[in-house]
């Protein structure tokens, strides 16, 4: 097949249209073109008076080899490339006699999931074990938090099967380079646990948080038919070390697990798990994130910024941006985890604690867009040891426990009155949407003075960009701090820990990746690696 890629056509063209455009450009007539698909589809909102959609598209011909001849050169048209995953090899038939030396994989978050996935496909029959719970409990364990101030420190949005990202806006897009194509194999295994079919072709593919629910679960029980095992409520409390060979794991309960090939995919808050690492001589070390706060404006103004007249448009949906600004302290103010059309969610796992983070569902309806305004800082400004990061997230979410009032509300400022440094005493036209609830107030401690200038300096630049972005009423919420992992656990070009052989530290808390997508294609890569060490490749 052929592709075309930057194919432009108008946002509201008619539908024959594109297939004309097909046989446009490729100057053939219609008996010539076999079929089309679309591979890809985006928005291009450049000029509002003139919102464009940016294809790719796969062209099956009559003549692909002339067309090939006659159009070589042309920069927007190539040989369709095989996006077909491929596994790397297969495992000797295992008995039941032997299943003790099947690999263990530690946690259930995209990255988890897809290891456990893969090697399950693969025939490896993996162990998977969860700390939490099944993602229908974890649900009502979570939302226990957001109505009832009621924290489960196992099961929450950060701890059970699924993984942070369930509680997310669900996006399924990445900046990774994927010259295997191990996206697709994400995409395509989505679809099949009952995602919508638009994510392997819309530009920004996401899908939200009751429907990655039900995913999940497919997901879990096709691992299992495979022969796969997940365990859920099974804390991994100690690694198993013998000569620097991870030689099994020990659970919370006390059992004891074989295993001489471990995935490490906790997730960017299993703060136990990275302590008893460093405990037990993992080579670990900290890492750059981020901090800040939520930032909450109505969607009809992101809509009608992005879009002009066209806002509201259902080929369009819910607007989002991407914002940057490098401050003259020298930091890095972004929006980060852009939600459209969705919620504000408390997302601590520890008792005592504020974490806010943002959430959608797959229509984006809701009436606030909200997103991370968060500044970039270093282990330098957490010296000394490894896990330093951790504890300065710590000092920050109690700090915010605080000031929300110690019941699990959050607490907030008016933009306008935050870059006004005064207090806020009361909300305006935008209603905080996070529960347990906002309580208004001064933000001028909530993070340290350096990155508190840096956002004041960001917030008026982002205004030039996106009109109306520090009006008076919008809403900033406190506080983020779960942006990415606070530490690295470093690992060989075999993927496995470089001072601990037969772990393989995986994912977002390994410090490897940074949402649902990339961690699951990390999860592919570490499964890969897995099943060659464990048949002598």
């Amino acid at each position: 097949m052929l592709r075309i890629t930057e194919l432009k056509l108008p946002l509201d063209h008619p539908q024959d249209q594109l297939k004309e455009a097909i046989l446009q450009r490729l100057a053939i007539s219609g008996d010539e073109c076999i079929s089309f698909a679309i591979f890809r589809q985006g928005i291009d909102a450049r000029k509002q008076q003139a919102i464009n959609l940016i294809y790719t598209i796969d062209v099956a011909t009559t003549n692909e080899q002339t067309l090939l001849m006659r159009l070589q050169g042309d920069p927007f048209i190539s040989i369709t490339p095989d996006t077909t995953y491929h596994f790397v090899t297969q495992a000797v038939a295992q008995s039941p006699d032997n299943l003790h030396r099947r690999p263990i994989v530690i946690g259930t978050g995209p990255c988890g999931l897809f290891a456990g996935l893969i090697l399950a496909q693969m025939g490896f029959k993996p162990l998977i074990l969860e700390r939490g719970k099944s993602v229908r409990e974890r649900t009502k364990d979570t939302f226990g938090l957001w109505r009832n101030r009621v924290l489960n420190p196992e099961s929450n949005v950060q701890f059970g099967e699924g993984g942070a990202g369930t509680f997310s806006d669900g996006k399924l897009y990445t900046q990774i380079k994927d010259p295997h194509h191990y996206s697709r194999k994400v995409l395509t295994e989505f679809v099949k646990a009952g995602a919508p079919e638009e994510i392997l072709w819309v530009s920004k593919p996401h899908i939200g948080t009751f429907r990655l629910v039900t995913m999940v679960e497919h997901i879990r029980v096709t691992i299992e038919s495979l022969g796969g095992e997940i365990r859920f409520q099974s804390r991994v409390d100690d690694l198993i070390i013998d000569n620097g060979q991870v030689t099994g794991v020990k659970l919370s309960g006390g059992e004891t697990l074989s295993s001489r090939h471990v995935v490490l995919a906790v997730g960017h808050s299993a703060r136990d798990t990275f302590k008893m690492l460093y405990e037990r001589g993992v080579y670990i070390e900290a890492k750059a994130f981020s901090i800040g706060f939520r930032i909450e404006h109505p969607q009809s103004l992101v809509d009608t910024c992005r879009y002009g007249s066209h806002a509201g448009h259902p080929k369009l949906g819910a607007a989002d941006y991407k914002l940057v600004h490098h401050c003259r302290n020298g930091r890095s103010v972004y929006s980060f985890c852009m939600c459209p059309g969705g919620t504000v969610v408390a997302a601590t796992s520890e008792a005592g604690h504020v974490v806010t983070n943002g959430m959608s569902q797959y229509s984006r309806n809701e009436r606030n867009a909200n997103s991370g305004i968060v500044v970039g800082i270093t282990p330098e400004d957490y010296p000394g040891h490894p896990l330093a990061g951790i504890a300065f997230q710590r000092s920050l979410e109690a700090h915010a426990f605080e000031l929300g009032g110690g019941t699990y509300q959050a607490p907030g400022q008016l933009v306008g009155d935050f870059l006004k440094n005064r207090p806020s005493t009361a909300f305006g036209t935008v209603l905080p949407s996070y529960t347990p609830g906002v309580q208004p107030g001064d933000l001028a401690t909530a993070l340290p003075d350096y990155a508190i200038n840096a956002i004041r300096e960001a917030l008026p630049a982002f205004d030039k960009k996106i009109k109306g972005f520090t009006m008076d009423d919008a809403l900033l919420t406190a506080v983020e701090t779960r942006t990415s992992s606070p530490v690295r656990i470093k690992r060989f070009d075999n993927y496995q820990s470089i001072n601990t052989q037969g772990l393989y530290p995986a994912g977002e808390g390994a410090g490897y990746a940074g949402g649902i997508l990339s961690a699951a294609v990390d999860g592919i890569k570490v499964a890969e690696a897995v099943a060659l060490a464990m048949v002598g490749r």
